[in-house]
């Protein structure tokens, strides 16, 4: 008799895929890319999918059986194993890895382990200790506990020693229990019974309902709602027609006048709105799309190089009408959430219901109700606009990538694994479609304009603004100076202050970008200086005035602000630094006329925290906008007339080879925001070193010139895109642990590869969440093959996790660390 298998991946950073046995029936049924729940351990329950479906029996362990089938069809294409397996090989993970961050959660079902009585036994409670007796006598009271029940309780956390007790005792047993996450969103909809279609019937019921008014109001309202809409009519849309209440339909139900049934619905749905035509291009963007077009004659990807407010969006509507014409699916990728919103109500106006959104602010329900449109190539679907996640989901026909602001930083993971770039990896799903990827930029990052010199990409430049609109005068304000002169008033210089009063008098509107959230960064005791510091992290608490709360922004760690020092007891506490919150006050003073609105972390927490404050500034609810780097990213503010950078020093004196690219792009950017319809704009740089060669190259729009200066910095220190960077970080509890665990691995890695490691070294927060880091750097040159890098750097790895020391010692891979 043959024997059949399946090989299965587990959400867990294991290196091998697992082979489970299914009986001939299972066999013809199940196909790659569907759920099976599977035993795994000693007790634990996961959810994995099918990679593959075969005979052959594994030599080195038992093959388990397969708990249960969880799907009918696949939910997991072919394409995207394929990802999954070049995301694992090139980012150095576990494919269980990739699995978990691809698949919404509510995809993954968990086991709950369950504690039951052994009632086959009777345990004499005199021999049980106090904490077991407690849970021994709930169990007399309900037929199970979770493990969370269990720990309520006893009131401790680790309560598995108290279960392992009891085990042993036999008075316990302990199973798994699968839950489901995904909910379907069903909607309560109510109509006449029958019997009462006929005009008589209904006349008659109507007369018995007269001594009940509100009754009677409810079923007159559902008669003339149901004759002037043939559409099925909620409950809810009943209620408030009839202005009563649910209370009153369930009576009508139990009389068996109304019926009710429930209709599953999408819980993401977006307005039925007109569908406008694209807008037609000007001559610029008419040459650039036919620049675009030619590049992609002989290249798969194209670099559109355009400065702020050119029109890019424009130019992708354009491309995207056409790849939907020829049927096929469009990835919109986006950097942030925030810019999402307002693309999402522009991209309607031209799309109206082909349009989906992917990110993290969904719920896990709302993210599967997503990806099943998109898996199902569903009409709903063919425009699919999100941030980093939705390049994992299941395309059907793929046939353009755009990765708008293809620069920026948060396209990166950097925790949990996979460590993945979403804009070279969305270039590789592409490839696997064999389809073309628009990668587009004001300021782009130094590796895509690299390679786009090199000829590997395409590159098509738009140089002029739409309309024909100035490019932002950029004045740079030395507060050194400002300060000598006693003509600052608190963070603001007199000319940020003229600027502002002049702009608010002709009735436009402000963005002042600080790019430190919280009122103050740093308190320091004026008697003795010292400063309340995070007892988990190596930095210092920040205060937030609005919460009256000192906060971490590594770990969360937050307690009430101090009114005195902790260590000599004076009440003499000084703000050092400034963040979003001290401007904010400070421009409320300053201009108290005017309404004054912050964007930052602290105030986009909710699922429509950027939508209520972005709407409220594009309807000029607000005049000053006051924000981190949230404000810098592609937004389109109509009535903007001035930006004001607080302090650009912060940003350039970064300890990051990258700082002086990012400060660029950040101010470059930021200046972007203003005069962006037909008068030009002003931009107003506040900074202690104005003749620092980036603030230049800033203030003249000079993209080349940065470029040319910083490549010249790469070629000599050998950083990327010259040579390639993996990150190796070593994180414990132990300072000599780590200390001796990363100078084995940094002498391992240099018998190898020579001088090009470095390290290791502490990074300038060196402690976080109380486990030390410790980092190594190893440089690839061009020549050398990255396959074998990666395959020596895994073989140290397996080393040094084999030696029983450096066991505890967590070690952190990072390819392409930017």
């Amino acid at each position: 008799m043959k024997l059949h298998f399946i090989d299965v991946i587990l959400p867990i950073p294991i290196e091998n895929s697992f082979t489970y046995s299914i009986t001939e029936a299972e066999s013809e049924f199940i196909k790659p890319g569907m759920r099976v729940s599977v035993p795994f351990g000693k007790r634990k329950i996961y959810t994995g999918i099918v990679q593959a479906i075969h005979n052959n029996q594994p030599l080195i362990y038992d093959a388990k059986e397969i708990h249960q089938i969880l799907d009918d069809t696949p939910i997991v294409t072919e394409t995207q194993f394929q990802l999954w397996e070049w995301m694992s090989s090139y980012y150095m993970c576990a494919i269980g890895d990739v699995m978990r961050a691809a698949l919404p959660g509510a995809f993954i079902l968990d086991s709950e382990t369950i504690i039951s009585k052994n009632m086959a036994l009777e345990i004499n409670v005199a021999d049980l200790k106090d904490d077991e007796f407690l849970i021994y006598e709930a169990l007399q009271h309900q037929s199970s506990l979770k493990i969370q029940d269990i720990s309520n309780i006893v009131d401790k956390k680790n309560v598995l020693p108290l279960v392992k007790r009891l085990l042993e005792k036999e008075a316990i047993f302990v199973h798994e229990e699968i839950f489901d996450k995904y909910k379907p969103k069903l909607v309560r909809y109510v109509k006449l019974q029958n019997k009462f279609h006929d005009q008589d019937a209904l006349q008659v019921l109507l007369e018995e309902l007269s001594r009940a008014p509100k009754q009677r109001e409810v079923v007159m309202t559902l008669f003339s709602l149901t004759a002037r809409s043939k559409k099925p009519i909620p409950v809810s849309d009943l209620t408030t027609a009839s202005n009563s209440s649910s209370a009153i339909v369930k009576t009508l139900i139990d009389k068996e006048i109304l019926e009710e049934y429930h209709v599953q619905t999408d819980r993401v749905q977006h307005d039925d709105q007109e569908v406008e035509g694209s807008k037609r291009l000007n001559e610029a963007q008419e040459v650039a799309i036919k620049e675009i077009l030619d590049s992609f004659e002989n290249q798969n990807i194209v670099l559109l190089h355009g400065v702020t407010s050119s029109g890019k969006t424009e130019i992708y509507v354009k491309l995207i009408e056409d790849a939907i014409k020829q049927g096929k699916q469009v990835l919109y990728l986006l950097p942030e959430i925030a810019l999402t919103t307002q693309l999402v109500s522009r991209l309607q106006n031209y799309f109206g219901e082909q349009v989906a959104v992917f990110h993290s602010k969904y719920s896990s329900n709302e993210r599967v109700e997503v990806w099943n449109q998109v898996l199902s190539n569903s009409p709903k679907a063919r425009i699919v606009l999100g941030a980093r996640s939705s390049v994992l989901l299941p395309f059907h026909d793929l046939g353009l990538v755009i990765v708008d602001e293809e620069h920026e930083q948060s396209y990166k993971q950097f925790d949990p694994a996979p460590r993945y770039h979403a804009r070279d990896t969305a270039i590789v799903l592409a490839n696997i479609f064999k389809t073309k990827t628009l990668l587009g930029s004001a300021t782009p990052s130094l590796e895509t304009y690299f390679n786009a010199q090199q000829q590997k990409y395409g590159l098509v430049e738009l140089t002029t603004r739409f309309n024909d609109v100035l490019m932002p005068e950029v004045e740079l304000v030395d507060i050194k100076d400002k300060h000598k002169r006693k003509r600052m008033k608190g963070h603001f210089s007199d000319r940020l202050i003229e600027e502002m009063t002049e702009t608010l008098a002709d009735g436009h509107q402000i963005i002042l970008f600080q790019n430190r959230r919280g009122y103050s960064p740093i308190i320091e005791c004026e008697t003795c200086g010292h400063s309340p510091q995070c007892p988990s992290c190596d930095v210092s608490l920040t205060y937030h005035q609005y919460r009256d709360q000192l906060r971490c922004h590594y770990c969360g760690y937050n307690s009430v602000m101090i009114k005195k020092c902790e260590a000599c007891g004076s009440v003499e506490l000084d703000n050092k630094g400034f963040g979003t919150e001290q401007v904010e006050k400070e421009v409320s003073l300053l201009f108290p006329d005017h309404k004054v609105a912050r964007m930052d972390l602290d105030t986009t927490r909710g699922k429509y925290g950027y939508e209520k404050i972005i709407s409220t500034f594009e309807n000029q609810e607000v005049d000053i906008l006051v924000g981190t780097q949230m404000l810098t990213k592609g937004l389109d503010f109509r009535n903007v007339k001035l930006v004001g950078v607080m302090n650009a020093d912060n940003l350039l004196n970064f300890p990051d080879f990258r700082a002086h690219e990012r400060s660029f792009q950040l101010l470059l950017q930021v200046s972007g925001r203003a005069g962006r319809t037909d008068k030009r704009g002003k931009v107003v740089i506040q900074t202690y070193n104005p003749h620092h060669n980036i603030l230049q190259q800033v203030s003249s729009n000079n993209y080349l010139k940065m470029y040319k200066e910083q490549m010249d910095d790469r070629y000599n220190f050998k950083y990327p895109p010259i040579y390639r960077l993996i990150k190796i970080t070593l994180k414990h509890r132990d300072y000599n642990k780590v200390n001796v665990g990363a100078d084995w691995f940094a002498k391992s890695l240099r018998q190898v590869f020579k001088d090009n490691v470095l390290g290791p070294e502490f990074p300038p927060v060196s402690r976080i969440r109380n486990q030390y880091h410790k980092n190594i750097l190893i440089k690839i040159p061009s020549k050398q093959s990255l396959a074998k890098t990666k395959a020596s750097i895994l073989k140290i790895n397996s080393s040094f996790s084999s030696v029983k020391d450096f066991r505890p010692i967590r070690v952190i891979l990072n390819v392409d660390n930017y």
